[in-house]
């Protein structure tokens, strides 16, 4: 039904939620599709191994965050990187290898490398160092790998 009175129609209730709410559904697809890097960088939650189990290169590096000496992470062991959210691992000498310090199981920070596992202080998770497998529960799924390169004697998050 059509306003034949000449005065300006005021929006309905109706029609400005629809509006309102047509408009904040287009603002939270945007700003989910604008960061492409976010649907592969989230391998920690997949019950899958990862691809590289924490992979390492020995090539220099062009950039990436320093993290460490090579003699900082002990041999067997690893030392966590909290403002990073990395460890990194030396399971045997000279091979070292980078994982996320969030907890699969709850989303947790781990807390020490010890015993040769990377150990979740929340629920007693733990993961091995060599792989980032779960050694013991609750958590099913391994640590998610991250990129380091390890140059000359310097440990940097790629």
């Amino acid at each position: 039904m059509a306003d034949t009175s000449g005065l300006p129609v005021s929006p309905t209730r109706r029609g400005v939620v629809a509006t309102a709410g047509g408009v904040g559904l287009a603002a939270v697809l945007a700003a989910c599709g604008s960061d492409s890097s976010n649907a592969s960088s989230d391998s920690s939650s997949s019950d899958t191994a990862p691809a590289s189990a924490g992979s390492t290169t020995s090539a220099a590096s062009g950039g990436g965050t320093a993290l460490a000496k090579t003699t900082d992470i002990p041999v067997g062991g690893g030392k966590i990187f909290a403002d990073q959210k990395v460890v990194v691992t030396q399971p045997t000498a000279g091979q070292f290898k980078g994982f996320t310090a969030i907890c699969t199981h709850q989303g947790c920070t781990v807390s020490d490398v010890s015993g040769g596992t990377i150990n979740c202080p929340c629920h007693g998770s733990k993961f091995k160092v060599a792989d980032g497998s779960v050694a013991n529960g609750p958590a099913t799924s391994p640590l998610g790998a991250e990129q380091i390169t390890v140059s000359g004697d310097e440990v940097t998050l790629a």
